[in-house]
């Protein structure tokens, strides 16, 4: 698929948002900057980020080129359902902010290996560490840069070799600064996806009236349900194609809420924005960040429909083509490439933004991890707050640059994005269930947690290769009641369990949500409901 390129509008456009992120982070930067030097504060921006700011770099860091790139191509294939992967991480978000936000605030958790050592001991927070430390740096960044670049090639013919340098480079100068320019510059570059997302949104469907002769915005949206019925039902049935991609109900009341709440709910890479503000002010931000996941599918699965619809219809024949096969991946890079001088500016620099804003908040996850959890555990214990907000830059710095040394080797890869999801997600249901388990029943022991720390990888391998048939999040259910199984077994056979002094006390207070967070979650949970009722 070639690309037209971008003219020099949108080099302007581009360039005003590059300078703009980055002067706007300088001048957080100065403004916010203490003369105490706090690790807290660099790693968490402890009390200074608005409710608003915690929203927006939820969602800046969680949707990158995959979700531009990839969803749109879900989009093209299968059509909404895929949007039941952000949708109910709305419904997720309000589960997260409710139960399991005030369960870290109350005990102080910076960090995911914290809780774990706190909750069970150093040998289990360890071994979590390590291997989120290699799945952030080696699985993750690489994967954000690999795709993110490609993305880059794809719709603005920009070399691939430089859009990783420079990818790398611009997410460096954003996280450097610590949470506090990450947690506000994300604002702006929630803007910028947001706008430059809209505008594609426009485009397509603006492509699609005027290819039916129905000029009007709602005329194209009654246009595609109309060409595409197949592409409007959010629960596949059984014999559809893409079936075991989204097995029917399971998106519903099945293991989509446990991938989403360890995603949510027990990801650094996620909660730690949440986790140096008040809880007021976290419940708020991540209910924000809910209501910004609905307008998600708007931006970049929408666009994806429209493309196949004017595919159907003659056009893209040969731009959605590789070789003599159809790429789904190519509708949004398409569709990009038709918006006038200016506005493809403004898109790319949407998909830029988000890019850069998932490489910064992975690169502080895995800073704030290997600073805390490793380097002040084990290699220097008296470390004063200067040298660990100093040993946290030089981490961005290495974590980067192996990103850019690694990333351009995933070429090689034919399905890089299905391969790494899959993949990573090996430990989700050992995760998930060592956590909820560690939180709200008090006689989980450690024996038990580490038990099922080193069975999730085993398995879930197990499970992929023995029965292959299964679909992914069904795997991913039947392994998680498995380990729960197993950890409830081992602390019922220990004694010792029954006053377990690491068990966490839980008070009904902790879970109380003001008036404000009710009213948005039940409107939010009102919108899910008439969404799933329409499109069913």
């Amino acid at each position: 698929m070639s690309t037209t390129g971008l003219q020099s509008l949108d080099y302007i456009v581009f360039f005003i948002y590059l300078i703009g992120v980055s002067a706007y982070g300088y001048w957080i930067y100065k403004k916010k900057s203490s003369k105490e030097v706090s690790s807290t504060d660099y790693f968490l921006a402890e009390g200074s980020l608005t409710f608003w700011a915690i929203g927006a770099s939820i969602i800046a860091s969680n949707i990158s080129a995959e979700h531009f790139i990839g969803m749109s191509g879900s989009g093209f294939a299968i059509g909404l359902a895929i949007s039941s992967y952000e949708w109910m991480a709305a419904a997720s978000l309000i589960v997260v902010a409710l139960f399991i936000l005030p369960v870290y605030l109350k005990n102080k958790i910076y960090t995911m290996p914290q809780f774990l050592r706190e909750r069970y001991n150093p040998t289990v927070a360890t071994i979590m560490a390590v291997f989120w430390l290699l799945l952030y740096v080696f699985v993750n960044l690489t994967s954000i840069l690999y795709l993110g670049a490609l993305a880059l090639e794809v719709t603005a013919g920009i070399d691939f070799q430089y859009a990783i340098v420079g990818l790398g480079l611009f997410a460096i100068v954003i996280t450097i600064g610590g949470m506090k320019v990450i947690g506000y510059t994300d604002v702006v570059q929630v803007i910028v996806l947001v706008l430059g997302g809209l505008a594609t949104t426009y485009l397509a469907l603006d492509l699609v009236s005027q290819h039916f002769n129905r000029p009007g915005i709602f005329n194209a949206l009654g246009l595609l349900r109309e060409q595409a019925d197949s592409h409007f039902h959010m629960i596949l049935p059984k014999d559809h194609p893409f079936y075991k991609d989204l097995p029917g109900l399971t998106v519903i009341i099945g293991a989509m809420w446990i991938n989403n709440l360890a995603y949510f709910g027990c990801n650094q890479y996620i909660i730690q924005r949440s986790l140096g503000a008040s809880l007021p002010t976290a419940r708020k931000g991540i209910l924000f960040a809910a209501l910004l996941k609905l307008l998600i599918p708007i931006i970049v699965v929408i666009p994806g429909i429209a493309a196949f619809v004017l595919y159907q219809n003659g056009m893209f024949q040969q731009e959605m083509l590789d070789g003599n096969v159809v790429k789904p991946d190519h509708a949004y890079p398409v569709l990009l490439n038709l918006l006038p001088a200016g506005l493809k500016g403004m898109a790319f620099a949407a998909l830029t933004a988000a890019i850069v804003a998932s490489l910064a908040g992975k690169a502080n996850s895995i800073s704030t991890i290997f600073t805390l959890d490793i380097y002040k555990q084990y290699i220097a214990p008296h470390a004063t707050e200067r040298q660990l907000v100093r040993v946290g830059r030089y981490t961005i710095y290495v974590a980067m640059g192996i990103g850019i040394l690694i990333a351009p080797q995933l070429r090689v890869l034919d399905q890089a994005y299905q391969f790494i999801q899959e993949y990573s997600s090996f430990i989700t249901p050992g995760v998930f269930a060592i956590f909820i388990l560690g939180m709200f029943w008090k006689r989980t022991s450690s024996a038990a947690a580490l038990t099922a720390a080193l069975l999730t990888i085993p398995l879930s391998t197990l499970g992929k290769f023995m029965y292959p048939e299964v679909p992914f999040l069904d795997r991913m259910g039947y392994i998680f009641v498995m380990l729960c199984g197993v950890i409830v077994g081992i602390s019922l056979a220990d004694p010792k369990s029954r006053n377990n002094p690491k068990g966490l006390e839980i008070e009904a207070s902790m879970f109380r949500p003001g008036k404000s967070f009710v009213i948005g979650s039940v409107l939010i949970c009102g919108v899910l409901a008439a969404l799933y009722t329409i499109f069913w």
